[in-house]
């Protein structure tokens, strides 16, 4: 068998049209690929089944992660069990999230949580989006008003968050989190969703959208290439940092010698 010179490979590739996209939360769901590459590059465990929908456990198997497009209302199902004084969690986004936004939060669980309280509106209030406080509710809206956080709390004082982008013409998205999903999670969630950062969507995969501002660039198949595999590069290079850190032994603290003399015994 000759071996064929596909057309947008090697030297001969020819540059394809894609759209960066502002505001990012109307940039559609995008490419799955960038959430499940790097996990497995994480040492996430596939437990997807044949041409059924995917489905990631974490190394510890204590997270699953699931994204379903074929059930209403489909989109990504992540589910944390119960762990020391965690509590069990979960958390639902929107098939039409960007995937630029689940991995904020997906990437987030690869990595140590975080050791202290963060602030989980930091992020919007660096991007000067418009913040709302209503007593013990709080929103936070995009400058264009195209995207959202809410921040609720019933009556026994759990916290309830969700999120979501869209207007009343146009399909959107929505993402909702339990009152005991970990608040860095929803921190690193909450600055994907902030970040003024433009995401890229190839020809024909543009949503139709008042709010959407585009930029056409060309961009060969070796750059994209290249750029999900620096992604994928960085997962795995993190993993093993924390592997190798964690397998290491730790040195006792050698005991202070004198300097010079005889001690004196009591």
């Amino acid at each position: 068998m000759t071996k064929k010179q596909w057309a947008g490979w090697g030297p001969d590739e020819q540059p394809e049209q894609h759209y960066l996209i502002t505001p990012r939360a109307l940039a559609g769901g995008g490419d799955i690929r960038h959430v499940s590459e790097y996990l497995r590059a994480s040492g996430w465990r596939e437990r997807s089944k044949k041409d059924g929908p995917l489905a990631l456990t974490s190394p510890d198997r204590t997270v699953r992660i699931s994204y379903d497009p074929y059930i209403q209302p489909g989109g990504w199902a992540i589910h944390g069990a119960a762990s020391g004084h965690q509590a069990a969690w979960w958390a639902t986004l929107g098939r039409q999230t960007p995937v630029e936004i689940v991995a904020g939060l997906t990437d987030a669980l690869t990595g140590p949580p975080s050791a202290h309280a963060p602030n989980v509106w930091a992020p919007f209030t660096e991007q000067h989006w418009r913040l709302q406080p209503e007593g013990r509710h709080y929103t936070a809206t995009s400058i264009e008003g195209s995207a959202w956080m809410h921040f609720r709390q019933d009556a026994t004082g759990n916290a309830l968050w969700w999120s979501g982008a869209g207007d009343p013409h146009g399909s959107g998205w929505s993402a909702q989190f339990a009152p005991t999903t970990p608040m860095y999670l929803v921190r690193a969630f909450a600055a994907a969703l902030a970040s003024p950062e433009p995401v890229m969507r190839p020809r024909g995969r543009v949503p139709h959208h008042a709010k959407i501002h585009t930029t056409s660039v060309s961009v060969l198949p070796s750059q994209l290439s290249a750029w999900q595999q620096a992604r994928i590069t960085a997962a795995r290079a993190a993993t093993w940092a924390r592997t190798w850190n964690a397998g290491r032994p730790r040195t006792a603290a050698r005991p202070h010698a004198p300097t010079g003399g005889n001690r004196t015994r009591r």
